[in-house]
């Protein structure tokens, strides 16, 4: 009879739980999504009705113009509000999925180094060598996840400040022309 080492059957439990949990958020942020989207449909609804409602029973012109310029404010804003949920979800979306493959990436690494710790103790003589080479690129690789993982935090991170100054020079810029 075959036995599968305890070993294999824990990195396949936590690849599983991984996948699990990216597969969660993924839904989640879809919900989240189409919750968004159904929402701001039967607002613009809403809006739109009203707002065609009243352009028809303008008297002249005047009054039509008059009506456009009430009518373009809250849409601009509604709109900004939209996109910055949109944005809300996709970040924190992005940082739950980065946080599980940190976690999944974290435990893998402590896997493979008490696997080599046993690897040591039984080795040949000579065999430092290999160990300590497959040790080294495990250094040198978790060095340049860490060093992605940061630069990604600070792309989010200059994002993020990017769409809050577009929003606030956008409400800026229209509060000017009002």
């Amino acid at each position: 009879m075959f036995n599968i080492p305890e070993q294999l059957v824990a990195a396949n439990k936590s690849n599983l739980d991984t996948v699990i949990g990216i597969t969660a958020a993924t839904l989640q942020a879809a919900e989240r999504l189409f919750d968004l989207q159904l929402s701001a449909a039967k607002t613009s609804l809403a809006d739109n009705t009203t707002n065609a409602k009243a352009l028809i029973a303008a008297k002249d012109a005047q009054e039509v113009m008059a009506l456009q310029s009430t009518i373009a404010e809250p849409v601009f804003e509604k709109a900004l509000g939209f996109s910055r949920s949109l944005y809300e979800v996709a970040s924190e979306t992005q940082a739950e999925i980065t946080k599980l493959f940190e976690e999944h990436a974290a435990e893998f690494n402590k896997a493979v180094a008490s696997s080599l710790d046993k690897v040591v103790k039984t080795a040949p003589v000579g065999s430092d060598f290999a160990v300590a080479a497959v040790k080294s690129a495990m250094a040198a690789a978790n060095t340049v996840y860490g060093n992605m993982s940061k630069t990604a935090k600070q792309v989010a991170e200059l994002t993020e400040a990017g769409v809050a100054a577009a929003t606030s020079q956008a409400r800026h810029g229209k509060k000017k022309t009002a």
